[in-house]
């Protein structure tokens, strides 16, 4: 076994971090924007210029793909709690 496929996504997010002159907080959305490029936006060539998205038979339609895939991050719930947002029935 080897670790390759780690290896190679650390070297990804060094090269980021080298131009973004470190990473300042824990907090910070770069690392979940970059795991949203990886998966849903960067061809590989491994997969034959499919993203890791692609490859698993999901799309990301429309001209803007950043664009969309924020839109519809806009449209879920902000908990991560599922009880607190789990469906009422009106009494």
């Amino acid at each position: 076994m080897t670790n390759n496929k780690m290896e190679r996504f650390n070297g990804e997010i060094r090269d980021r971090e080298k131009t973004m002159r470190g990473l300042k907080t824990k907090e910070t959305p770069i690392l979940a924007g970059y795991q949203l490029f990886h998966n849903y936006l960067r061809p590989h060539e491994g997969l034959d210029g499919k993203t890791p998205a692609e490859a698993c038979g999901i799309t990301v339609k429309g001209k803007n793909k950043w664009l969309t895939l924020i839109q519809n991050a806009s449209h879920q719930p902000k908990s991560n709690n599922l009880k607190e947002k789990a469906y009422q029935p009106k009494k």
